[in-house]
C-alpha cells in the first residue's frame, strides 16, 4: 500500500507528540523528514542530521528552498535559530556519545521483540547499512515510523523479520496510518488504531501477535 500525503503526515503528526520541549532529535529518511512540521517553535527542539546539522527547521515554503541546505536524504530543509553546521564525524560523535533523546526512523520491517530491518531487500544493491545502525542502536529512545503493509499487502509488523536487521531490540515505538504499537518486554503492545481503521483491521494487516491495552485509543 502506497500512502497518500495526507496519511504521510498524519504518522508524523501523531510521532510529534512523542518530543518534550528542549530535546535534541534525529529525523531519518522519509515520513520522518515532516515530524518537524508539527512542532511549535517555542519549543526550542533541536533537530539533528547525520550531514552535519543541529536545528533543522520546518520544510521550506516551495520556491524558498536554499540550494545549500539539506537534511541527510538530500531533502531542502530550513534552520533554526541557534542552529550550528559540523562534519558528520561531529554529527556521528553525537549520536555515539548518546546525545539524541529521540530518533524517528523509517522500516521495512520490524519484528514482536522490537528488532528492526531498514536498510536493505535482499536481491538489491545499496551503498552500505549507512547510519540507521547507530541512531538505532544510540539513540535514547527509537520511534518507527512506516505504512502498516508492503505495496504488496504483506505486514511489515512480524514475528520475525525475513530482511538483513539492522539493530536487536532497538525499537520502543511503532507509529503507522493503522495504529500505534508500543514494543514491550511482554511483546507488541496496540495502544492506538487509527480512523478509518477497526481493530480487527489493524490485528488481521499485522504478522506478529498484539497485545490489546487495557486504556486502547480509537484515534479519530
Amino acid at each position: 500500500m502506497r500512502l497518500t500525503m495526507d496519511q504521510r503526515n498524519m504518522i508524523a503528526r501523531r510521532a510529534a507528540k512523542e518530543i518534550v520541549p528542549g530535546m535534541a532529535v534525529n529525523l531519518g529518511i522519509g515520513i520522518p523528514e515532516l515530524v518537524a512540521d508539527f512542532i511549535p517553535n517555542e519549543w526550542h527542539v533541536m533537530f539533528h542530521s547525520v550531514n552535519g546539522i543541529l536545528g533543522v527547521g520546518p520544510t521550506p515554503i516551495q520556491g524558498e528552498e536554499d540550494q545549500h541546505i539539506s537534511n541527510a536524504g538530500g531533502a531542502p530543509v530550513t534552520i533554526v535559530p541557534g542552529a550550528s553546521y559540523f562534519d558528520s564525524t561531529v554529527a556521528y560523535g553525537m549520536i555515539r556519545r548518546r546525545k539524541l533523546d529521540v530518533a524517528f526512523i523509517g522500516a521495512l520491517q520490524v519484528n514482536r521483540r522490537g528488532d528492526l530491518a531498514n536498510w536493505i531487500v535482499p536481491g538489491t544493491r545499496v551503498h552500505g547499512i549507512g547510519g540507521g545502525a547507530e541512531l538505532a542502536f544510540y539513540a535514547k529512545k527509537v520511534i518507527v515510523l512506516m505504512s502498516h503493509v508492503t505495496l504488496s499487502g504483506e505486514p511489515k509488523i512480524r514475528r520475525e523479520c525475513t530482511f538483513p536487521l539492522t539493530a536487536k531490540g532497538c525499537v520502543d515505538l511503532i507509529v503507522t496510518e493503522r495504529a500505534v504499537i508500543e514494543v514491550t518486554p511482554e511483546g507488541l503492545m496496540l495502544t492506538e488504531v487509527m480512523y478509518p481503521y477497526s481493530l480487527q483491521d489493524v490485528i488481521y494487516h499485522s504478522g506478529a501477535p498484539l497485545l490489546i491495552s487495557e486504556h486502547l485509543q480509537m484515534v479519530e
